[in-house]
């Protein structure tokens, strides 16, 4: 017995079993015993009954199947598992466990090396990119949304300014021949620390020095007082990521609620400030397409398209190790219960999924074809011929359309 113990926990060291209720662990345990898993098999077990847990579905207990062969009982469970999966997501009995009910980090300052400008994180040759060039101006975020990358690479709950950002900024030295499309909400939501240790100041006085370059904004807050309080200079963009209210409520944890967000906007708009609107991820789950319609019909009602600079789409997509980070929270989420297909070398959604969600989406802002720029975010480039009846060559044509779409919007010339 020492020598299979021995052997079973040997099996379990790099795996979530220590994770799993107690229950749950004696129970595979002894099935472990009983028909000698493999090392691969085991993981694969404990990897099941951690996302079973986390989906707020039945137990690895409840849907081990009865059968006396190894090869057969395997079979069946993981095709249990699959099933669970696979099904159409439901949010109606889900609930939500270890939830912070309040933004709870702490600050640090540092003299960082390099300046963190750089190309989009998620960029990649096989979808299509609109050459997005993002600036690091403070890392990790106060919000706790269960699907986003960033907490796989920044230390959670610790907020991090650089001391030399406002002097990195003026010295930055940019083709003033050529026009720039940076965005400041990749590595934290860009509104929601306001103006701390003057950021927001010393950006602000980039864009007005580099008026041939758009600097986008992008948040999930409402945090717009700088914005009411100051002169916004024409080459700035407001963005929100917009969600439905099942998914707000139940996977993006201590953002501000949807009419917080589209309020925002609408303040801003009204002041002059163009704003635009990020509809990823689009999740689904049952009565979502009704859901999301929602949202894009309130925004075709409270903004005229002159308004809004641009709107996009994305959806789930996974690498490996955001998946693990999720599998180790000690939390309830449905965004990774979905049927995982290959997307480049990542997990997304069936092709048909995404072509379902995205079509939709787009046919309903058909009043705004023609005066706001609309795109895909990192998806294969036959997905836009497929849901937008049109598509780009190549990065670069994209970005060409981008920028141009841009340019004209804020009524500037297109420099390139």
């Amino acid at each position: 017995m020492n020598s299979y113990t021995d052997k079973f926990n040997n099996a379990t060291i790099n795996t979530l079993f220590e994770k799993l209720p107690h229950a749950e662990q004696e129970f595979i345990k002894e099935k472990a015993h009983r028909f000698g898993f493999s090392h691969q098999e085991l993981k694969q077990i404990v990897d099941m009954a951690r996302d079973l847990g986390m989906w707020n579905e039945k137990s690895i207990i409840e849907i081990f199947p009865e059968h006396e062969q190894k090869k057969v009982v395997f079979t069946r469970l993981k095709k249990a598992y699959e099933a669970i999966r696979n099904a159409p997501n439901s949010y109606k009995n889900f609930t939500l466990k270890n939830m912070p009910q309040e933004q709870k980090y702490s600050f640090t300052t540092v003299q960082k090396e390099g300046f963190g400008l750089g190309l989009c994180p998620v960029a990649s040759e096989k979808t299509r990119c609109c050459n997005l060039l993002t600036l690091d101006a403070v890392e990790s975020c106060g919000f706790d949304c269960s699907y986003c990358s960033i907490q796989s690479f920044y230390k959670q709950n610790t907020i991090t300014f650089d001391s030399g950002f406002a002097q990195k900024l003026k010295n930055l030295n940019l083709d003033k021949n050529k026009s720039y499309h940076i965005g400041t909400g990749q590595s934290s939501d860009s509104l929601m620390w306001g103006n701390r240790e003057g950021i927001l100041d010393a950006l602000f006085l980039f864009a007005r020095e580099n008026p041939h370059v758009i600097l986008e904004f992008k948040t999930k807050s409402d945090n717009i007082k700088y914005f009411l309080q100051n002169d916004v200079p024409k080459n700035i963009f407001c963005t929100w990521s917009l969600n439905t209210p099942t998914i707000i409520e139940n996977e993006e944890h201590l953002t501000a609620s949807l009419d917080k967000r589209i309020n925002a906007a609408r303040a801003l708009a009204d002041k002059g400030v163009k704003v635009g609107f990020h509809f990823h991820p689009i999740v689904e789950y049952e009565g979502y397409l009704d859901e999301y319609q929602a949202v894009y019909n309130e925004l075709l009602l409270k903004f005229d398209p002159s308004e809004v600079a641009l709107v996009s789409f994305g959806t789930l997509t996974f690498i490996k190790p955001v998946i693990k980070k999720l599998r180790e929270r000690e939390f309830r989420t449905k965004i990774t219960q979905i049927p995982h297909a290959d997307a480049s070398g990542k997990s997304s959604y069936p092709h048909a999924t995404k072509l379902e969600m995205f079509k939709s989406a787009y046919e309903s802002f058909a009043p705004w074809h023609r005066d706001v720029f609309f795109y895909l975010c990192m998806e294969d480039h036959g997905m836009w011929k497929e849901a937008f009846g049109y598509e780009y060559a190549t990065n670069n044509d994209f970005e060409r359309a981008m920028l141009g779409a841009y340019c004209k919007k804020i009524g500037r010339d297109y420099l390139f």
